[in-house]
């Protein structure tokens, strides 16, 4: 039977979930798949959904940007488990609901193996949606806003299709989630699927990766480590910055809501990444200094999200100001840096 979806779009009835579901007498849980849950989001997210006392959590990571340090409060705990997985491996386990967050997600990581990136993004989508087709699952892709490209539209609503270079060095990444919302609308169209799509901006707070290139971490880490602060020339190109709990609000709304998406998720404040390392320099170390370095190739020059739909059909938007956020992320990193305030 053929219905409409929340786009308009015609596609199947999803497939049945598993008979426990509708049982009179057994109230089963919610059993949740989250892929590349031992990372920095994915750790948060798992958090968020083990406070349910209905929820199982599976978490399936293969630790190659990830930590098992991240879920260490969770490990034996009944409902929690884990499992050392590569998405890009079919994965055979029941489940209700999969976030599927799996990839790397930072120029470092992903430029280091952008082969294993891309096959993170295809491959490892196609593996989700043909375990969620199996057993009847929503599934939950993180996109990014990176499918924008070097966006010639400002802000970038999710009605823009975006400027991508598909050759670049960032394209395995870009290119690969690209592909993958394509590989999401595919089976949900054809094959009934229900599928969620975030696009989620730029993130920080506790538990990133304190070498990973992203510009708050780093900025951090050197005004720890009283290292120079090295902004990208020109210094004016922008980035918005969304505090971790609220883009885990954000995805856990879309998750549980009737929208398929594509939505923003981020936080619209725009900084230039001079503005930002003066307001890391004021509130950590005051008398660092701020570098110009030379800049890689296809870095966007604007990214700021229009989230008016996330506000509109999520009810959601972000509650944490950097200056709220960055000290509880400079606590976590003082903590695995051992450096501790005089």
């Amino acid at each position: 039977m053929a219905t409409k979806s929340s786009n308009g779009t015609t596609m199947k009835s999803p497939p049945m979930p598993s008979p426990l579901r509708n049982s009179k007498f057994l109230q089963s849980s919610m059993r949740i798949l989250v892929t590349g849950g031992a990372g920095f989001i994915g750790s948060h997210l798992v958090d968020r959904l083990m406070q349910n006392e209905k929820n199982e959590v599976i978490v399936a990571d293969n630790y190659f940007t990830g930590s098992k340090d991240n879920l260490k409060k969770w490990i034996g705990h009944p409902r929690f488990e884990l499992i050392r997985h590569d998405v890009t491996e079919p994965l055979m386990v029941e489940v209700d609901r999969i976030y599927h967050l799996a990839c790397p997600a930072s120029p470092i990581f992903y430029k280091y193996n952008p082969v294993k990136t891309i096959k993170t993004n295809v491959i490892g989508t196609l593996n989700m949606l043909g375990l969620a087709k199996r057993v009847g699952a929503r599934i939950l892709l993180t996109s990014t806003s990176e499918v924008y490209g070097d966006p010639l539209v400002h802000p970038q609503p999710e009605t823009y299709w975006g400027n991508v270079n598909p050759i670049g060095v960032r394209s395995c990444y870009d290119e690969g989630k690209r592909v993958a919302e394509t590989l999401m609308f595919d089976y949900h169209r054809q094959h009934g699927i229900e599928i969620r799509i975030a696009r989620i901006f730029n993130t920080y707070g506790p538990r990133m990766n304190i070498d990973d290139g992203r510009v708050v971490s780093n900025f951090i880490a050197q005004a720890l480590r009283g290292e120079a602060l090295t902004v990208q020339k020109p210094g004016t190109q922008t980035r918005s910055f969304c505090y971790v709990s609220d883009m885990v609000d954000g995805l856990m709304r879309l998750m549980e809501g009737d929208q398929t998406g594509p939505i923003n998720i981020g936080n619209p404040g725009e900084f230039t990444m001079v503005e930002l390392a003066e307001t890391v320099k004021e509130l950590i170390k005051p008398d660092v200094e701020i570098k110009m370095v030379e800049n890689t190739p296809d870095d966007p020059r604007q990214r700021k999200p229009d989230i008016s739909k996330a506000k509109e059909v999520l009810g959601w938007e972000p509650k944490v100001k950097l200056r709220e956020g960055l000290p509880l992320m400079e606590e976590d990193f003082r903590l695995r840096l051992g450096v501790f305030k005089k």
